[in-house]
């Protein structure tokens, strides 16, 4: 296979008849274009040039071959030149998996902007509970909990998800507070099953100073959907254990209260993921930048937290 400084320097000197007038157009020396196009001509086994004091002439074989190349090199240089103009710039499709309440509330408000900032972007958005295989999927990000780190997948913290338990003021009106997860058990509870077991997760509880319990719950209700679960619970249904990040807008309304203010469930981070390469895409690094520093500025992770 030629190399393209090889072809390079043939077309250009047969289009000057010299070495030298090529050797300016390409910023190299003429011993050094002279030497690129004796190389083509041993690899071809032809004679390109015929070589006088005069100049340089080309050969019959020359002359095919010119024809052949000369617009295939303008081609592939004019494609170079705009991929390399462009490689800076984020374009193409983004194909991003995000967690569907998380994703709808928090990631979907943010693209706007990102898509006015910059235009050659286009979105590609799945919502989806299931953790995404970004490699095997095609995705260039994913956000959400839970995602197993597997060889080349990079994560960044965006929020922390604590679970914290809430209710509705209106049914707590006239019922004793617990005191503990241990207490909650008195309580009536929204709670969800399992999707492989059936049964509903034991939950283990901690405070601010670092204790654990268990919670002991007893469902009345069972739903199988986080938002229904929040609705729910604003009907005055029951106590349901909900991320903060999902909960908050009502706790800050005082629609919702917690139940134990100082415990919570560390269910792990909600995090930013892509895949590790040197040479991440320019549209995925500005989106893993424009969404972290959005988080940042709105103080989103002391806002979702629980302590």
């Amino acid at each position: 296979m030629e190399t393209l400084s090889n072809l390079e320097s043939f077309v250009r000197s047969a289009e000057a008849a010299s070495f030298s007038a090529a050797a300016r157009r390409l910023a190299l020396t003429p011993a050094a274009v002279s030497r690129n196009v004796a190389q083509l001509e041993r690899n071809l086994g032809v004679r390109l040039f015929q070589r006088s004091t005069r100049g340089l002439t080309l050969t019959e074989a020359g002359e095919r071959f010119l024809d052949a190349v000369g617009a295939g090199l303008d081609s592939i240089q004019g494609a170079i030149a705009d991929v390399t103009t462009k490689a800076g710039e984020p374009a193409g499709v983004l194909k991003l998996s995000v967690a569907p309440r998380f994703g709808r509330k928090q990631v979907l408000p943010l693209m706007p902007a990102f898509l006015a900032h910059y235009p050659g972007v286009t979105l590609d958005l799945s919502f989806d509970n299931r953790p995404a295989d970004l490699i095997a999927g095609g995705y260039d990000a994913a956000i959400g909990g839970g995602f197993e780190l597997t060889p080349g997948v990079v994560a960044r913290e965006l929020v922390p998800a604590h679970m914290v338990v809430v209710a509705a003021p209106s049914y707590l009106k006239g019922r004793k507070r617990p005191a503990t997860p241990a207490d909650l058990a008195q309580l009536d509870a929204i709670a969800m099953r399992s999707p492989e077991t059936g049964k509903v997760k034991a939950r283990k509880m901690r405070n601010r100073h670092g204790e654990e319990m268990a919670a002991q719950l007893r469902p009345r209700v069972f739903i199988n959907d986080p938002d229904a679960i929040c609705s729910a619970a604003l009907m005055g249904m029951g106590i349901a254990t909900l991320v903060v990040a999902d909960v908050v807008e009502h706790l800050e309304s005082g629609a919702l209260k917690r139940v134990l203010p100082d415990w919570y469930e560390d269910a792990g981070p909600i995090s930013l993921y892509f895949t590790s390469q040197k040479l991440l895409p320019a549209k995925t690094r500005a989106f893993v930048d424009f969404v972290t520093a959005a988080f940042r500025q709105r103080g989103l992770a002391k806002r979702y937290s629980a302590v």
